[in-house]
């Protein structure tokens, strides 16, 4: 092992553990950003119908307790650590107990395979924030690339998306709608960097894997002002496309661009979108996410041996592995100054 490093830190974005967590939440979230506040009240009401708790919490003790595994099996002895943007534990806190620990560098995983300033760009600020919280002797870190288009990430999140056509009779299998959706971001963001390429790359590679060449590409939760432009189609006028087609009425909902089961997935795509679906009469099915799959987890081990190891560096299609570091001028929110 490369003795330059000697921790792994999971950064995550956080969610709430209970109701009165909520608000305070999604103030940390919001914060600097332009949103009016009857949106963040509206998405409030999305995490109270489940009980104030996000889901994104327990999957990610859930992953770092994978991880955790996976090294003591590949005898990496690297201890894994965790820290939030917006929700305990938060990352400054996590840096403080990894100084206790005596950690001097450690590589970060963000829990997203995507290239944006929200996916890439922010955590890192976020980690350097954090970092002069703590102090001169705060640990260094430093991010694991993006994994869009990894075999890894790819081979769990095609087993999903067959598993959900398995559920549908076999004669109607070849005929259903592959939906592919992703978090919505401004168009001023997505200009400046690979976010939709990528995950039309991802979408490509996993369809291509199941010997399918029509899929389309959907957006969910934007949550901007109404005048602002997002990155679209939106997912529910998409399956309003789909129902005024004349064609299948069978709906493979993919939510490509999440690891886990977000509450932007359990309320956009499982309640929301399913709604919508019920409505028009479509059957919809939702393909699940890679959560704590074991070859992610094992992709995440490949990661780190890359950084450590010399590792191969493992990509499918043509836009090869995403580099290690990132250019300083890379992912810009797209906000004005």
């Amino acid at each position: 092992m490369d003795p330059k490093y000697d921790a792994i830190l999971v950064v995550s974005f956080g969610g709430p553990e209970g109701p009165d967590d909520v608000i305070p939440f999604l103030e940390n979230v919001l914060r600097g950003r332009d949103v009016p506040r009857a949106r963040m009240l509206e998405v409030a009401e999305h995490y109270q119908q489940f009980g104030g708790v996000s889901p994104i919490n327990s999957q990610n003790r859930a992953l770092v307790a994978a991880l955790r595994g996976e090294l003591q099996r590949q005898r990496v002895g690297l201890p894994v650590y965790w820290g939030n943007r917006n929700w305990h534990p938060l990352l400054p806190d996590t840096l403080r107990g990894m100084h206790r620990d005596g950690v001097r560098r450690a590589l970060a995983l963000v829990t997203s395979p995507y290239s944006s300033y929200s996916n890439c760009r922010q955590y890192l600020g976020n980690i350097e924030q954090a970092r002069q919280e703590v102090g001169a002797d705060a640990p260094e870190v430093h991010k694991l690339r993006g994994f869009h288009n990894h075999p890894d990430f790819i081979q769990p999140m095609t087993q999903r998306v067959g598993e959900a056509l398995n559920q549908l009779p076999p004669a109607r299998r070849d005929a259903a709608t592959l939906l592919y959706t992703a978090h919505s971001i401004p168009l001023t963001m997505a200009a400046g960097c690979q976010y939709e390429s990528q995950l039309r790359d991802a979408s490509g590679l996993v369809s291509s894997g199941l010997n399918r060449s029509d899929w389309r590409l959907a957006y969910q939760s934007r949550s901007g002002p109404p005048d602002q432009p997002w990155l679209e189609p939106d997912v529910l006028h998409v399956l309003s496309e789909i129902d005024r087609s004349g064609g299948s009425r069978d709906v493979i909902v993919v939510p490509i661009g999440f690891m886990s089961d977000h509450m932007e997935v359990i309320y956009d795509l499982d309640t929301e979108a399913r709604q919508h679906c019920e409505q028009l009469g479509l059957n919809m099915i939702r393909a699940a996410t890679v959560g704590t799959d074991p070859i992610l987890i094992r992709m995440i081990c490949k990661l780190v041996l890359e950084r450590t190891a010399g590792a191969p560096r493992e990509s499918l299609g043509n836009q090869g592995p995403w580099p290690d570091l990132c250019p300083s001028d890379c992912c810009p929110s797209g906000r004005r100054p």
